[in-house]
């Protein structure tokens, strides 16, 4: 069977929202008062009462639950590289590992068929190679993702003599959902992948109208779930319980993958229960809540930034450390949004360029204390990453802070003269504000990866990888007229800068230049995370960069109620259900 059915059988049972053409889902309002992870306002909601006690009884049970778990590991390892010898099994079986999200178990494995595909790329794309299109795109698509440049030239050789994509592939559904899922990591300037997703995209969606009901599905699905701009960490749940009925594996390695991503759900699930409660405790210790009570309180979702970015289990700390600036990023914006007078604001500015508690004596009592619990946690960080990789970040940590502060105050002042910007100089500030900036060089310093003078500089001038993520940030939260949480705060947008610069057009217009851009900025990512000598930042960081722009739809797509219903489900998924060890079902059971 071809792939395409097989990995539409992992995703149909998930609806996610669209990176590829953006919308804010509707759905009524959900509460969760009794959360207790967030006890002000809220970011999940549900009608159930969740609460934080099933956490705080949690015990390391599933590695003696699961006594054969090294050694399966270590036999799935065997057959993944037996798998990997078949060009075709080889990308089928890495393509299972991925959207399971147990790659980080097989790494080296998936690295060792890449790179022999790799090897023998320009065989498979000689045009007299009879090759189908679902192969080809997949092995695309895997490379690219890889960090592997190969030319999108390869299509070429399913057009025909009038350079148009050939009428037989109008038929292939397979291969349409692969070329489809392979032009989502075009770079700028490859024609034929802006047309492959043009075209696709068309008869994929032209199909549902003659497909059977499930297949239809699968097919809806794919056109809305790119593998590129969505988390398998956020869909593996779904996929654990799916496989078509008719891809078969002559090693049988389809079910033993499952089985061994059910056993990780359950080990992965405790180890974010414990990190949540770490995340609660110093939450609390800290006492910002009750200090600035204006301000979100939502450690939940500061948590799941981290849980997004850094999806690896190892890196659990990391995660930890990394939700703690990431609050401050969202308690800074509260200030400026709706709480500091525009003198304040540039006092508390002023503040932070110089690092300078005595710089805060003329403020609010809240604003002190939020700058010197940011003072606080700034050298405790920068502490610990020089004890355990020997470079001290300070300056470039308080650099960091100093630049968003400026940029927050642009905003301010804008605000406070009514003046409206251009839509291309609110965008350049918004890139800045957005708080990307901020967390990706904090991932960078926990990381402690290829930490030399030369990558602390590259980051210092905010390279394509960050601001290309920091532009899809932006322009989602500007995308949808929701506002977080009832934050009824100074905010601009990009939409009415777009409108007041052009007058006479439409919000539809301005919402249509913005997810061109989303587009482009994609691009721009896609580009960075290609591995080259221009790029000195680590693998495990580019693979952040990514999944960061990856979250952003879940983060953004409120409802009208200012709810995040798909994130809300997500978590309680992630967090509270368990996977039961069965076998697998079919993909009728799936969309049924």
């Amino acid at each position: 069977m071809a792939l395409s059915s097989y990995a539409g059988a992992f995703s149909a049972s998930f609806q996610y929202p669209s990176t590829s053409q953006p919308k804010i889902p509707r759905i009524a309002n959900s509460n969760l008062k009794n959360y207790g992870l967030v006890t002000k306002q809220p970011v999940l909601g549900s009608s159930q009462n969740w609460n934080i006690t099933p956490f705080e009884n949690l015990k390391d049970q599933y590695l003696s639950k699961y006594p054969s778990y090294n050694e399966d590991v270590d036999v799935l390892r065997h057959v993944i590289s037996e798998a990997g010898k078949d060009p075709s099994e080889g990308l089928k079986v890495v393509d299972a590992i991925q959207r399971l999200g147990i790659d980080y178990l097989f790494e080296e494995e998936i690295e060792e068929i890449l790179q022999n595909q790799y090897i023998l790329f320009d065989h498979y794309s000689d045009k007299e190679q009879n090759e189908d299109l679902c192969d080809a795109a997949l092995r695309f698509r895997l490379l690219r993702q890889q960090g592997y440049y190969v030319p999108a030239d390869v299509f070429k050789k399913f057009k025909d003599e009038r350079g148009n994509f050939k009428i037989s592939l109008t038929e292939d559904i397979d291969g349409l959902m692969g070329l489809y899922e392979a032009s989502h990591l075009s770079i700028d300037g490859e024609d034929v992948l802006d047309e492959a997703k043009l075209l696709s995209g068309q008869l994929l969606t032209t199909s549902m109208t003659f497909l059977g009901h499930h297949r239809a599905r699968v097919v809806a699905n794919t056109l809305e779930n790119p593998c590129h701009k969505s988390l398998a960490k956020f869909t593996a749940a779904k996929n654990l319980f799916g496989s078509s009925t008719t891809f078969h594996s002559d090693n049988g390695w389809i079910k033993m993958l499952q089985d061994l991503a059910k056993v990780e759900f359950d080990q992965v699930q405790s180890l974010h229960r414990r990190e949540i409660l770490q995340i609660s405790r110093w939450w609390r210790e800290i006492g910002l809540a009750k200090e600035l009570t204006f301000a979100r309180d939502q450690p939940l979702k500061w948590y799941i930034w981290s849980m997004a970015c850094l999806t690896d289990p190892s890196l659990s700390q990391h995660r930890v450390e990394l939700t703690k600036p990431i609050s401050f990023i969202y308690i800074i914006d509260d200030i400026f949004d709706v709480y500091g007078t525009l003198d304040e604001l540039t006092l508390f500015t002023e503040a932070v360029k110089r690092w300078d508690s005595a710089a805060i004596e003329k403020l609010p009592h809240c604003m002190k204390i939020c700058f010197n619990a940011l003072d606080n946690l700034t050298n405790e960080i920068s502490h610990k990453v020089y004890s355990k990789h020997g470079w001290d970040p300070l300056h470039s940590l308080r650099k960091t802070w100093a630049t968003l502060c400026d940029a927050f105050l642009v905003e301010a002042k804008w605000f406070a003269s009514g003046q409206v910007p251009k839509a291309e100089e609110y965008l350049r500030n918004g890139v800045v504000s957005s708080g990307v900036h901020v967390v990706l060089v904090h991932i960078f310093f926990l990381l402690g990866q290829s930490i030399t003078q030369e990558t602390v500089e590259f980051l210092d001038n905010m390279p394509g990888i960050i601001t290309s993520t920091a532009a899809i940030l932006r322009l989602w939260d500007d995308l949808g007229s929701a506002k977080d949480e009832n934050q009824e705060g100074n905010d601009g947008s990009y939409v009415e800068c777009y409108i007041k610069e052009r007058p006479g057009s439409s919000i539809e217009e301005a919402q249509e230049n913005i997810i061109e851009r989303i587009s482009d900025a994609w691009k721009c990512l896609s580009k960075e995370c290609l591995v080259s000598p221009n790029r000195p930042l680590p693998a495990t960081f580019v693979k952040a960069s990514l999944n960061l722009a990856r979250i952003v739809p879940l983060m953004y797509s409120y409802d009208d109620n200012q709810r995040l219903p798909i994130l809300e489900q997500l978590m309680k998924s992630m967090f509270y259900e368990s996977v039961p060890m069965k076998h697998p079902v079919t993909e009728l059971d799936i969309l049924a």
